[in-house]
């Protein structure tokens, strides 16, 4: 079906995505620290620009803050490599910069793959070598993978651009999926799609507050019950694990 509205639709769509990439308010990735903690459960959070924050104005109200927050009181040690624009493919050759051994990793990727037309089945490949690098480098053994946002639904995008986008983040979506479901330790991870449109941030394309501090209640939820961490307010008794 997509490549049958690619030909019937392509020029209106390159006119709309050309008139985007134009006119789309430039927002900058948030201040703040992209490391910290000294705590028992070593994070890596992966990703493109709402790994990086995108929409708010502090790395506290972006993704990281949002997660590390939510798994109060457990003490994290986390750290972001993430971008704007990044595809999967730049996310893989960043890890060559990336040292130490971490738990866990939060991935936020597939958004650039899909408004770059990456193929499905490139997308998949080169995801999985991502997952096969954390884990053969840096000993990672639990992956959260989130879903392809609603991007039938992202205000910067004209009709039928959001539709057809729509439709493609939709069929990404379902493939990562299907990764997640035969890949041990690997978890896709969704986020309320009825939010409104009004929680993305100024740009219509970006999460706002509200978003990430969803994203993070969803993502502590998962480390916390693979992890079995404390749910309470009594501080852990484990020992914390050491880089």
């Amino acid at each position: 079906m997509l490549p049958v509205l690619r030909i019937l639709l392509g020029p209106l769509l390159l006119w709309q995505g050309a008139r985007v990439r134009r006119d789309i308010l430039r927002l900058p990735e948030p201040d703040g620290a992209r490391s910290g903690g000294d705590g028992e459960l070593r994070l890596l959070i992966l990703g493109d620009s709402s790994a990086a924050g995108v929409g708010v104005d502090r790395q506290e109200r972006a993704l990281s803050g949002c997660i590390v927050r939510a798994l109060a009181p457990m003490r994290i040690k986390w750290r972001v490599l993430a971008a704007t624009g990044w595809t999967t493919s730049d996310a893989l050759a960043a890890l060559d910069t990336l040292n130490g051994e971490y738990d866990a990793a939060v991935i936020c990727l597939g958004v650039n793959d899909v408004t770059t037309e990456t193929g499905i089945a490139a997308w998949l490949a080169t995801y999985a070598r991502v997952l096969d690098r954390l884990e053969a480098a840096h000993g990672i053994s639990r992956y959260y993978l989130s879903c392809l946002p609603p991007m039938g639904r992202f205000p910067a995008l004209p009709w039928p651009l959001r539709w057809y986008i729509g439709l493609q983040a939709q069929a990404h979506d379902r493939a990562l999926a299907q990764l997640a479901a035969g890949r041990a330790g690997a978890r896709h991870l969704k986020i309320d799609t009825d939010l409104p449109a009004s929680a993305a941030a100024a740009d219509g394309f970006h999460p706002g507050p509200l978003v990430y501090a969803k994203l993070g209640e969803v993502f502590a939820e998962a480390i916390r019950a693979d992890h079995d961490l404390p749910t309470g307010n009594a501080p852990s008794q484990r020992e914390p694990k050491s880089l």
